[in-house]
C-alpha cells in the first residue's frame, strides 16, 4: 500500500464528500460548508495553512486527504501551533480513517508523515489526544511513541492526552 497525504483539489469534490457523509457525528471535511463552492472551500483550506482568513479561536493548519491508488481513504488535520482549547483538547494532529479502509495500517501511515511534516515546521513535541474509548486511535499513537499525559474530561467524556517526542 503506498499512502500519499496530500491537499485537497479541485477535482476531489465527489469523493471527499461522500467521505464526509460516512461521518455523521464527526467533521471529516473540516469547516466545509454546502453554502461555499467547492473551488472556495479548496481555496479556504490553503489559506488557512498560510495563516490567512482564519476563523476566530483557529490557528494555522494543513488539512490534507489521505489517498491510496487514488482513492480518499482518510484526512489529517495539522496544527503548525497550539491555542488553549488545542493544548487541553485538540493536539496538533487529528486524523481520520474512512470505515471501510480501517485496521488496515493507514491510521499508522497518515500518523507517521503527519509527525514528518509538523516536525519539518519546527514543531518536535507534539500533542495528540483521543477518547478512552477509541482504543484504535490510542494504539496508534502509542505505537508512534505517544507517552500518556494524562486524561481530561471533554463533553463528559475522558479523553487522553499524549506527548510524542522527537527522539
Amino acid at each position: 500500500m503506498r499512502l500519499n497525504l496530500r491537499e485537497l483539489q479541485d477535482d476531489d469534490e465527489r469523493e471527499a464528500l461522500a467521505a464526509h457523509s460516512e461521518f455523521p457525528d464527526w467533521e471529516f471535511l473540516l469547516l466545509h460548508t454546502p453554502e461555499i463552492t467547492w473551488h472556495d472551500y479548496v481555496l479556504r483550506c490553503r489559506d488557512h495553512r498560510l495563516g490567512i482568513n482564519l476563523p476566530k479561536g483557529r490557528v494555522p493548519a494543513t488539512f490534507f486527504i489521505a489517498e491510496v491508488d487514488g482513492e480518499i481513504i482518510g484526512r489529517a488535520s495539522i496544527r503548525h501551533e497550539l491555542n488553549t482549547f488545542l493544548t487541553n483538547y485538540g493536539g496538533h494532529i487529528g486524523y481520520g480513517v474512512r470505515p471501510q479502509f480501517r485496521r488496515r495500517g493507514c491510521a499508522t501511515e497518515i500518523l507517521r508523515q503527519s509527525l514528518d511534516y509538523i516536525r519539518g515546521l519546527g514543531v518536535d513535541d507534539v500533542l495528540m489526544t483521543c477518547f478512552d474509548e477509541n482504543i484504535g486511535s490510542a494504539a496508534v499513537i502509542e505505537a508512534a511513541g505517544g507517552q500518556l499525559e494524562n486524561k481530561v474530561d471533554f463533553e463528559g467524556k475522558p479523553l487522553r492526552r499524549y506527548w510524542i517526542r522527537k527522539q
